[in-house]
Parts: structure tokens; C-alpha cells; sequence
């Protein structure tokens, strides 16, 4: 002004006090990740309630027996214990428990509930969404990024394990959070990232050793660093890479010294190729007539396999020299996942849980293959047509394989083994043991809502296969001896009950029912259940 005063802009301070009162504005780009955050716990927490009786019940109920024990007898999480070998102790040699051990904190806080296991999974799954969106935006970009994490929301084999009371929910999680928080250390982050991210990787190693296949893009990005002569950086993550092989070679250690002291001296995992030897897994061709089974019918179906397969083919172009190398995290990741594969490829078959590790290279690849058919012919993500082949590419995938996977994997096959464990808990005694064989043998289901102490039938622990029955009732009926003088109490059957080899056990054990006909008193003979008080001699 022509008095030498200041000119005071109004609208300027108009519009910058408007911007603080309603605080910073969300970018579209976290709205999205929000809105698919949200997916992936509708998908996840939808029938969250039901019991542990769905395809993966074998697993769950052992799980579940781990936190009652540690609720309920001891709180030492380096001893984890299961109720279906006897009165106890039953230790066993298993992964560092993290699912099982906060479910046994919620059973101290609010109770006992079955779903608490499933919940914790499920809370386990989104941290992977958010994880696994951050670290496809910063191998490739947030378009990428948002296509990705809505496949992992949206993929059967991922929202079943999600919501699965299992420990490797838990085990990807944590690796998925450290391989980003390393990968963003990597591209120029704060120093503190790298323990952060040494933590959360050891965790999720601990709470499932396919986790260290994830360790493989650790140390390639460290490689990488060594190429560019950076080796002080590469030095620091090589030490604490090494700090982290310690804690997890030393819980295991631990883990295989209590599985071998205590009966029924059993370690969990077996089918290694080590043990079955390189020659036998060649000539069963890996069992990849079973991995292409369960993804077929079970993990993703045809329309998420082609996405993988079409964005494993053709990935997306990367720029300057730090953006191609982390490009490649999702094939680092792929391969070390089928070295693993590879060495336990019977377990990893037998036990499907544990083709988790590959899910998110898989959804990577998934998200990218959406991505090259939603934007073909046109370069504006955003542009309607992109939009609405978006929302077919997931309608059909929805469509043909989410919904009818998850149908098949969570329908109730084990439920007779629930009705079975009930009925004994209403007959039993304070402090019985009881023997129970559920609609499949070696399931733990009955044993687990019976809410009390025994054996599964055949007696199951150690090295043999115990999903089998034995081959005659005599050795069945000394089986059966053995336990009554260690104390079993009731007897009970599943009459849908069969083995892995489809004999049925009313069928095939004939005999050991019209033993226990003569020597044991029947107090349940329905349609579905057969239950004996045993009658001491």
C-alpha cells in the first residue's frame, strides 16, 4: 500500500485456516487401502463363530488344546502341551507359540471360547494386507499395490488360513511386516527400521519355519547393497541377519530336545525330504499331482491361477536401478518359497496350511495379472473402462472361486467329532480320561470339545502314522488294554468314523465293538455316536 503497510491476504489465511480445523486431507490412495482392509475382514470374519470343525479341524483343535494348556496348567510358553495323549504332561516339540498363547490371554480376560482362536488369526491377516500393500507399492507402485492386497483379501487359500485358529497366519504376518519395514530401510529409511524389521521377521520364523524362505529377499537386497560397495549397510544387516538365525535355530533346538524327552516324544513336521530320501519324492513327482488338486479345488481356482500365472509372465517395467532391483522381490520370494517346497514337499501336501508362505508373492503376481487384463488397451487406470473391467476381473473370481473354495473348505465334515466330545462331556466324571475316534482318525476334535484329557484311536505321538488304523483287532484290542490301565474311562466312536486309507472303522474294527460289547458298559448307541464306560477288570 502507497503508506508502506503490508498487504494482508485474506483468502490466503481464509483457506489456511479451513485446512486446520479439518485436519489433513486422506489421499485417495489410503481410502482404497481402507475400503480393501475392510474387504479382507468381512472375508475373514464372516462366520467367525463356527466351531473348529471345518477341513483344517485336525490342526485347529491341537492349536486350541495348546492355549487351554497354557490357560489352564501353565503359562510357560516354551512348553507347549496338547490334551490327546493321556493325563500328561504332553509336551511336544512345536513352533514358537504366539496364535495360541494371546487366544489364552483372551480365555483369561473374557473366558472360553472356541472362535477367540480364529479371530486372532483373522487380525493376524489384515496386518499381512497392510503389509503386503506397502511392499508391492514400493516394488512397483500403488496401482500394483491396491490390486494385490485385494487379491490376498479376496483368494480362498488366504481368507481360509486367515480365519483358521492356526499359527500361520501369524507366521506371515510377521514376516510380510519385516521384509517391508527391511525392503523400506533398504530404499533409504531410518535406521531404526532395521531392528524393527529383524524382530518381526525372527517372530514370524519362530511362529512357522517356512517363514525363512522370506529371509531369501533380506538377503538379496543385502547383496545388492554389496555389489554398490555399500558394505557398512550390508555389514549391519548381515549381523543382525545372523543375531536372527540364532534366536530361531535356538528355539528350535529347544523345540526338538522337548519333543524327544517327554512322551509321546513327537516333534511336529514330518515328510522332509531328508527323511524319505531325494529318489522316493522323485518317483511320487513331488506330489504335484496334490498341489495341483488343492489349488484347483481348494486354494484359488482357475481364475486366480491364471492372473498369477499371466503377471508372473509379463511384470510390470521398473525404472532407475533401486526400483528393478526391488521389482524382483516377488520372484526372490517365489523361489526361495518352492526351495522349501521342495525339501517338505509331503508335509507342506499332507498339511496345506503351509503353502501360506507362497501367498504372497501369489497375490503379487495375482494383482498384477488383474492389472495388465483391467488396463489392456488404455494407459489411465482410472479411466471407466478400467474401472468396470476391474470390477468384473473380481465379480468373476468371486463368482467362480472364492465363494464355492471357501464353501467346500469350511463346510462341517468334522462335526460328528463335536457331537461325539460333547456327549462324553456330559458323561464324564470329574477328572476321566476318555478315548475317542471322530469321523477321522488322528483328529483330536472329540478330545478337544470333550474339555477333558486322553487319546485319540489309534493312540497317536511319535513317528508312526496314526491317520490309519491297524490292521487287525487284536493288535486294536491290545491297544485298547494298554489304555485301560493307564486309566481311559470312556470309549467313544464316531460312527462315520474312517481312516486316511477310507476304511471305515465300524467296518473294519468290527471285533473291537463286540469286545467292547462284552467288557465295557454302553451308554450311548444313537445314529451317529457309539460311547462305552470302561469297566476296570
Amino acid at each position: 500500500m502507497a503508506d508502506g503497510t503490508e498487504t494482508v491476504d485474506i483468502q490466503g489465511i481464509t483457506l489456511a485456516a479451513r485446512q486446520a480445523a479439518v485436519g489433513p486431507r486422506v489421499s485417495i490412495n489410503s481410502l482404497i487401502l481402507l475400503a480393501i482392509l475392510l474387504v479382507a475382514a468381512i472375508a475373514r470374519l464372516y462366520n467367525i463363530t463356527q466351531p473348529l470343525v471345518d477341513a483344517f479341524s485336525w490342526r485347529e483343535t491341537s492349536t486350541a488344546m495348546m492355549a487351554d494348556n497354557f490357560q489352564q496348567r501353565s503359562w510357560n510358553i516354551f512348553f507347549p502341551e496338547v490334551s490327546w495323549t493321556g493325563p500328561g504332561p504332553s509336551y511336544q516339540g512345536r513352533e514358537f507359540q504366539i496364535v495360541s498363547y494371546l487366544t489364552a490371554i483372551l480365555y483369561q480376560l473374557f473366558g472360553w471360547h472356541d472362535w477367540f482362536g480364529r479371530m486372532i488369526a483373522a487380525l493376524f491377516g489384515l496386518v499381512t494386507v497392510f503389509s503386503l500393500h506397502r511392499l508391492t507399492a514400493l516394488c512397483w507402485d500403488e496401482a500394483h499395490a491396491h490390486a494385490a492386497a485385494l487379491a490376498y483379501a479376496l483368494m480362498p487359500g488366504p481368507v481360509m488360513i486367515d480365519s483358521s485358529f492356526l499359527p500361520d497366519p501369524s507366521m506371515l504376518a510377521l514376516v510380510t511386516l519385516g521384509v517391508w519395514l527391511f525392503a523400506k530401510y533398504w530404499a533409504g529409511g531410518k535406521a531404526w527400521l532395521l531392528p524393527l524389521a529383524t524382530t518381526s521377521f525372527t517372530l514370524g520364523a519362530l511362529a512357522k519355519p517356512p517363514g525363512l524362505a522370506a529371509g531369501a529377499v533380506i538377503f538379496y537386497l543385502m547383496v545388492r547393497w554389496v555389489l554398490d560397495k555399500r558394505y557398512r549397510q550390508a555389514t549391519r544387516v548381515f549381523v543382525s541377519g545372523l543375531l536372527s538365525l540364532v534366536v530361531i535355530a535356538g528355539y528350535f533346538s529347544w523345540a526338538i530336545y522337548l519333543g524327544r524327552s517327554y512322551p509321546p516324544f513327537h516333534v511336529a513336521g514330518s515328510g522332509y525330504i531328508w527323511d524319505s530320501g531325494f529318489w522316493a519324492f522323485l518317483r511320487d513327482k513331488f506330489y504335484f499331482r496334490s498341489v495341483w488338486s488343492t489349488s484347483i479345488w481348494w486354494f484359488y481356482g482357475y481364475p486366480f491361477m491364471a492372473l498369477i500365472a499371466l503377471g508372473f509372465w509379463m511384470p510390470p517395467s521398473a525404472g532407475q536401478s533401486d526400483k528393478r532391483s526391488l521389482s524382483a522381490v516377488p520372484y526372490v520370494w517365489l523361489a526361495a518359497a518352492a526351495i522349501v517346497y521342495v525339501a517338505a514337499a509331503r508335509e507342506i501336501t499332507s498339511n496345506p496350511w503351509n503353502y501360506h508362505i507362497f501367498h504372497v508373492p501369489f497375490a503379487m503376481f495375482c494383482g498384477r495379472g488383474a492389472m495388465v487384463l483391467a488396463t489392456l488397451g488404455t494407459g489411465n487406470v482410472l479411466s471407466p473402462a478400467v474401472v468396470l473391467r476391474s470390477i468384473f476381473i473380481a465379480a468373476l473370481a468371486l463368482a467362480l472361486s472364492t465363494f464355492p473354495l471357501l464353501g467346500t473348505m469350511k463346510a462341517p465334515i468334522a462335526s460328528n467329532g463335536k457331537l461325539l466330545g460333547e456327549e462324553m462331556a456330559r458323561l464324564a466324571k470329574p477328572g476321566d480320561l476318555v478315548v475317542a475316534v471322530a469321523s477321522d482318525a488322528g483328529d483330536p476334535v472329540a478330545i478337544y470339545y470333550s474339555r477333558l484329557r486322553g487319546w485319540v484311536f489309534p493312540p497317536g505321538g511319535g513317528d508312526y502314522n496314526w491317520t490309519n488304523f491297524v490292521e487287525d483287532d487284536a493288535t486294536a484290542v491290545a491297544q485298547l488294554e494298554q489304555l485301560r490301565a493307564q486309566g481311559a474311562d470312556l470309549f467313544g466312536i464316531a460312527k462315520n468314523a474312517q481312516d486316511d486309507n477310507n476304511q471305515r472303522f465300524l467296518e473294519h474294527h468290527r471285533g473291537v465293538v463286540d469286545y467292547l460289547d462284552r467288557t465295557a458298559t454302553k451308554l450311548v448307541d444313537s445314529d451317529k455316536l457309539l460311547v462305552y464306560r470302561i469297566t476296570r477288570p
